[in-house]
């Protein structure tokens, strides 16, 4: 490869001398690779992109030793707690083994990858690292849910093969929208913006959650997007159960997992208290009525163990 320099004497095609190395302030000019077909890779030239660029390439160069630490470190602590006689829970190999085994509810979540045009690239990857984390919950529930992405387009792909074997996973990938795979009768769309609320999960119905990121720049969105296409809507119960010093709204992760919990058989309250970070400030409510004030919420503090 190739660059153009500001350093105009720098070669000499007729003497051999050492290239001095360039940095990336030399560069003004990036002229891209080519594939293995000989097709030209575009590739950022600006020195912000180009600064992003080299932390990718850095990254995925040192993504094996990276894995290979952390297998590393997850033996020592495995060693370390068969020691002091803690249990860790089960194994990689045990919880590959007992999806095979564990029978699924017929109840599923559906992650809409739809807004990929709607995020930066770091926001992206938030949403494929909350991904992770449900993948994690429901592997570890006792009765997991069927779990779906739906709309899988090329920077969903790109941004998941960060994660080697995510194919394998015990997830169900489709490149169409959740409309051309499922009656939208069967369909319920979770949303904050809904005036419907949810007390309990129905059997063989699939339940949507918005795979965006946006920092409350598309309000409203996924619930415009359901009464656009006629689909059932409602919102999770936290005005009932709790209230909250911050936003009502929680992230991909969250809302699976309160999703997971409660068609466990646990409680919408303390699944909802279990659930929430520190950072919500969440207050019981002490009624279990309709009522959606702050009248009916204690104003003790939810104080989390921090151990």
């Amino acid at each position: 490869m190739e660059f153009e320099s500001n350093e105009t004497n720098d070669l000499d095609l007729g003497v051999e001398k050492n290239f001095r190395q360039y940095t990336l302030f030399d560069i003004c000019k990036d002229p891209g690779l080519k594939d293995d077909e000989g097709n030209e890779v575009p590739r950022p030239f600006t020195k912000n992109q180009m600064r992003k660029w080299l932390k990718k390439v850095r990254w995925e160069n040192n993504k094996q030793g990276k894995r290979a630490k952390e297998k590393a470190r997850a033996k020592e602590r495995r060693r370390n707690a068969r020691v002091a006689n803690i249990d860790l829970g089960p194994s990689r190999k045990t919880l590959k083994k007992m999806k095979l085994e564990k029978p699924k509810k017929d109840i599923g979540i559906i992650i809409d990858l739809s807004f990929d045009h709607l995020m930066m690239e770091k926001d992206r990857f938030k949403v494929i690292k909350q991904i992770l984390r449900c993948y994690s919950i429901n592997r570890r529930s006792e009765t997991p849910l069927q779990f779906h992405i739906t709309s899988l387009g090329e920077k969903a792909k790109s941004d998941m093969s960060r994660h080697n074997g995510f194919e394998n996973w015990d997830i169900e990938y489709h490149e169409q929208p959740y409309t051309e795979i499922f009656p939208k009768d069967k369909l319920v769309y979770l949303s904050s913006e809904s005036d419907n609320v949810i007390e309990k999960f129905e059997e063989d119905t699939y339940y949507i959650i918005g795979g965006l990121v946006d920092h409350n720049k598309h309000k409203g969105l996924c619930h415009k997007i359901a009464v656009e296409q006629g689909i059932r809507h409602c919102q999770l119960p936290l005005n009932k159960y709790v209230n909250m010093k911050t936003r009502k709204v929680l992230t991909i992760d969250h809302v699976f997992e309160i999703v997971v919990k409660v068609c466990e058989g646990v409680p919408w309250q303390d699944a909802i208290l279990d659930v929430l970070p520190h950072r919500k400030g969440a207050y019981i409510c002490n009624s279990s009525n309709d009522s959606n004030t702050i009248d009916d919420c204690s104003k003790v503090q939810i104080v989390h163990d921090s151990l």
